[in-house]
């Protein structure tokens, strides 16, 4: 197929051929034009299909407000459904398709629908679904699931690259247009930082689709010299494919620039960038959208807005149709009707709903005032219109112009409600703009040339002024006030065929009729019962008819009828675009630590443990299962020292006058008289008196702490202290910061420690029993005179330290460690050896503290002190957490030794069936131990105190496995910790 639809003029690049393909089928455009130019050169209607009745649908506007012409774009996990071709600039080997029918474009399966319209009104999906109850899940929910949506995606991977920015500036300038070139050049040139953005490729707006002259130049001339003098100025960042989606608290609005979409290749570069964009001011220059009219089958493939259709004629150089018919009820759809005769076309008629003179008409039209469409014909593309006076006139296209409507959206983003003028009959911005927010031009209502250059101009010079620059003097450039004048007619009355006020959605007049009948009055019943307005056009060319039908349903006007106001997006946003690049592996940053080098060398293998990437053991050679390395390496710790990286433990430092006072509240057991030099295991609990952390904190000053939490509450313990110290206790001198990549930290384990650590810590320091027992703390000096901190804490039931140096030295320290540590036999050791290792002693961590226990069921009911208070004291008192019968963490041990334990298990008594009524607890934490020879286990059970070696059945129905094991004591190896005072 030829551009049989293509004409002279136009603002493209003719030297530059650009081939694509739409449904198979191989066309030609060139560069400059978009996917929906394109399509309109080479004769296309029919793209696509309603998302409800599947009717067909052609090309309705040339912006992002469009509604019909949407399509997927490019292959495989490249994909892209939902896309405007509007806005698709059109790029050689692009390649398109139409979405939401089933079968050919043209004889879509699905259309059945559109003969079932009596069954599917506003709302049927609440009335018709309800019965019988039982075919919702089997029938109803898989046919509807089936058939909604437009487009699909591909199931595959993207492979594109997304990435997020920030950016600053005074200004910002939200649209290119004559009156945001206009703010853009006053701005700069008084010295402001200006960032002027725009969802079109080419900036310019409404100048480059019209016939105007600027300054004594045609308007896209004009255009184009403002961009080359913003362009040559360094305080001026020009973002062209750039949409400014949403209006945020202090001045901040969201950006998404769209910088490889239009090319072939993206040669590793983001397709698309997420701004962040801090401004001192903002002037909305966002220009208005054209407004349909409501009349009987307005939807056929051939009927578009009046503007777009001039805009593709004088900027695309393509004809929506060779004979064209004007609808209008303003003095633009005129202008339409001039510009479109000018470029050869064949005018058939004006039909100007205004009981007035008419205006000057091209010759050979036909001119109907006073008068208005009632119906089409012509399914898969316009054929003829019917008149009110009954008289049929044969066309391919029809121009509709209901007059323009301001973009507000941003506006609204702050909850800013539009108020309503008469001389428009459309919205303008409120008073309640988002703070630093001007409006100027089309976008405030000033719908002409001439006041949309004059007003951003004076806007931006009030905005430099008020930050302090010196307004530039600068003189106006001359421009027309064209004729604007409008009447409030949105849709035809008659009765007759359906009137179609939301294309995407497939929402009639009728539909709007019928929620006013069953009660959804108010307009954001109205939107939510018939769905008007929410898809990817967000009611741009829908809103104000539907608010027509139902202000004259109420018997109201408009303004008194109200209006919905707007969310963010303005258009829509790609979920990848809003995730960057923190997808997959980089989803969320990976931590190392700093031994993670000497860990590799090592051969280690790694699990990732909250964000970080953690030593899970270090095979040697020889060894063929992970099992025998864990347990080599626990064997040695109990035997001689192992090392191990803690350094991903939550590191919180507090200081001040209150620190003491500040942990006493926040801890349930006692911190007040802690004495410097001191290390105590505390226990946190939330707000219902559920265990929410545990860990130690040293005192190592008079008003100096250091808490560490557990890996995974690191964060979440900060925030709550946080918390505690901002809202709950604003008055306490107490100041927190999060220490935990400040210092690596290393457990130093085992009967040898002292003396690994005696050869590593300057002789200046006793670490004998006497000088440092258990549970000492200090600063301490390491090698010679690195700063170091040194605390005496055991979570493996031995002799055990923890050192601390910082990070910048934590490479070093581990190298050293190990280095001195050889005459010793020492062993680095990983997670799976250090759970080990603790589950023999019968230490709780994340699978015990799961916000589901109590201090109680760990059998820490002593740590709760009743001397003071504490966050969750009170509530831990509830008498169903205190129970004779409650639940109490034991541990467990297979009564055939060679049978191994199952994490998740759930305890019955051996002579009732494992099931729900019968259970009594479960295991949370398994291991094998080396030291025991069998497998072990820690879990919490009913009574569990009382029944200490009684036998039940540990029952795993997902595992199919069901054993014996009996009640212990959950310290399984050295229950006295005599090893750990040695």
């Amino acid at each position: 197929m030829s551009q049989t639809h293509r004409i002279d003029g136009g603002l493209l690049d003719r030297s530059r051929a650009l081939r694509f393909t739409f449904n198979g089928t191989s066309l030609e455009g060139y560069a400059g034009d978009t996917l929906a130019s394109a399509l309109i050169a080479n004769g296309v209607k029919l793209v696509g299909r309603s998302f409800k009745y599947h009717r067909p649908r052609g090309i309705f506007t040339a912006g992002s407000e469009e509604p019909n012409a949407l399509v997927t774009l490019r292959r495989d996990g490249h994909g892209e459904p939902n896309t405007r071709a509007t806005v698709t600039e059109l790029f050689d080997g692009l390649v398109a398709s139409s979405q939401n029918h089933r079968g050919p474009l043209r004889y879509d399966l699905m259309a059945v629908n559109d003969y079932l319209a009596p069954f599917l009104s506003a709302g049927f999906y609440y009335k018709t679904f309800m019965w019988p109850k039982a075919f919702w899940e089997k029938l109803y929910e898989p046919v509807i699931r089936s058939s909604a949506g437009l487009g699909r995606l591909s199931g595959k991977a993207d492979p594109d690259i997304y990435d997020k920015g920030f950016l600053h500036c005074d200004i910002l300038i939200i649209g290119a247009g004559p009156a945001g070139l206009c703010a853009a050049l006053s701005a700069a040139r008084s010295g402001a930082r200006v960032i002027l953005a725009d969802e079109d490729f080419r900036f310019g707006g409404r100048l480059n689709t019209e016939t105007m002259a600027v300054a004594g130049t045609s308007g896209a001339d004009w255009a184009q010299q403002a961009v080359a003098e913003l362009a040559s100025m360094d305080n001026v960042r020009l973002m062209p494919r750039t949409t400014i989606y949403g209006a945020y608290d202090h001045g901040i609005y969201g950006a998404l620039e769209r910088r490889t979409d239009h090319l072939a290749e993206s040669a590793g570069k983001p397709r698309q960038v997420l701004w962040r964009i801090y401004s001192k001011r903002a002037i909305l220059c966002a220009g208005a959208t054209e407004r349909s009219i409501a009349f009987g089958n307005n939807d056929r493939p051939g009927i578009m807005l009046a503007g777009s259709v001039r805009a593709y004629a004088n900027r695309w150089a393509a004809l929506p149709g060779k004979r064209i018919a004007v609808f209008t009820n303003n003095d633009d759809g005129w202008r339409t009707a001039s510009d479109l005769a000018a470029h050869g076309a064949d005018i058939a008629a004006i039909v100007d709903t205004r009981d007035r003179a008419p205006l000057e008409a091209p010759a050979g039209a036909t001119v109907a005032m006073g008068a208005y469409v009632t119906d089409t014909k012509g399914r898969h593309g316009l054929k003829s219109i019917t008149l009110s006076n009954g008289t049929t006139i044969e066309c391919d296209c029809l121009a509709v112009s209901g007059g323009w409507s301001p973009n507000v959206h941003l506006t609204c983003h702050q909850r800013d409600k539009p108020q309503w003028r008469d001389d428009i009959a459309g919205f303008v911005p409120g008073p309640d703009l988002p703070v630093g927010m001007r409006v100027a031009g089309a976008a405030n209502g000033a719908l002409t040339l001439a006041a949309a250059l004059r007003e951003g101009h004076e806007q931006a010079h009030a905005a430099a002024e008020e930050l302090g620059f010196k307004p530039a003097s600068i003189a106006l450039p001359a421009a027309e006030d064209e004729a604007v004048e409008t009447s409030a007619f949105f849709h035809v009355k008659a009765d007759g065929p359906r009137a179609w006020i939301d294309l995407q959605n497939d929402v009639t007049a009728k539909d709007v009729k019928l929620s006013h009948q069953e009660g959804f009055r108010s307009v954001e019943h109205l939107k939510r019962y018939t769905t008007l307005g929410m898809a990817t056009d967000q009611g741009k060319t829908a809103n104000l008819l539907g608010l027509s039908v139902m202000a004259e349903c109420n018997g109201r006007s408009i303004p008194e009828t109200g209006t919905t106001i707007f969310r963010p997006p303005y258009t829509p946003v790609a979920i990848g675009a809003l995730a960057g690049r923190s997808r997959g592996k980089a989803f969320r940053p990976t931590r190392l630590t700093t031994s993670h080098k000497s860990a590799e060398e090592r051969d280690a293998v790694f699990v990732e443990a909250g964000q970080w990437l953690r030593a899970q053991w270090f095979p040697e050679k020889g060894e063929t299962h992970w099992r025998e390395s864990v347990d080599r390496e626990a064997v040695r710790v109990r035997e001689s020292v192992g090392i191990c990286d803690v350094t991903t433990l939550g590191k919180i430092d507090i200081q001040g006058r209150d620190a003491a006072e500040f942990l006493n509240r926040v801890y349930s057991n006692g911190f007040a008289k802690l004495p410097v030099g001191k290390v105590r295991y505390g226990l946190m609990l939330r707000e219902d008196g559920m265990v929410m952390d545990d860990g130690t904190t040293a005192r190592l000053g008079e008003n100096h702490f250091v808490m560490t939490t557990t890996t995974a509450n690191a964060v979440s313990v900060f925030r709550h202290l946080e918390f505690c110290r901002q809202c709950l206790w604003p008055g306490l001198d107490v100041h927190l910061i999060s220490a935990t990549e400040q210092w690596a930290q290393f457990a130093v384990a085992g009967p040898h420690s002292r003396d690994l650590l005696r050869k590593v810590v300057d002789p200046e320091f006793d670490l004998s029993n006497e000088a440092f027992p258990f549970m000492a703390c200090g600063e301490v000096t390491v090698f010679d005179g690195t700063p170091s901190r040194l605390f005496r804490i055991s979570f493996s039931g031995e002799l055990a330290y923890e050192i601390a140096v910082p990070a910048r030295y934590g490479d070093a320290m581990i190298r050293a460690l190990m280095d001195v540590g050889e005459e010793f036999g020492v062993v680095p050791y990983g997670t799976e050896a250090l759970s080990v290792l603790r589950i023999e002693k019968g230490h709780p961590v994340a699978n015990e503290l799961c916000g589901q226990t109590t201090a109680r069921d760990l059998g820490l009911e002593r740590m709760v002190s009743k001397k003071k208070d504490c966050i969750g004291n009170t509530l831990s008192e509830r008498s169903h957490l205190n129970r004779e019968d409650g639940l109490a963490l034991m541990g467990f041990a297979p009564v055939m030794r060679n049978e191994h334990l199952s994490a998740g298990a759930h305890f019955t008594s051996r002579d009732k069936p494992a099931t729900t009524e019968n259970d009594e607890g479960w295991m949370t934490s398994v291991a094998y131990s080396p030291t025991l020879g069998h497998s072990i286990g820690l879990g919490f059970i009913a009574r569990g105190r009382d029944r200490v070696g009684e036998i039940v059945q540990a029952a795993d129905p997902l595992r199919g496995k069901t054993i014996e094991v009996r009640i212990v004591s959950p310290h399984f190896v050295d229950p006295e910790g005599e090893r750990q005072r040695a």
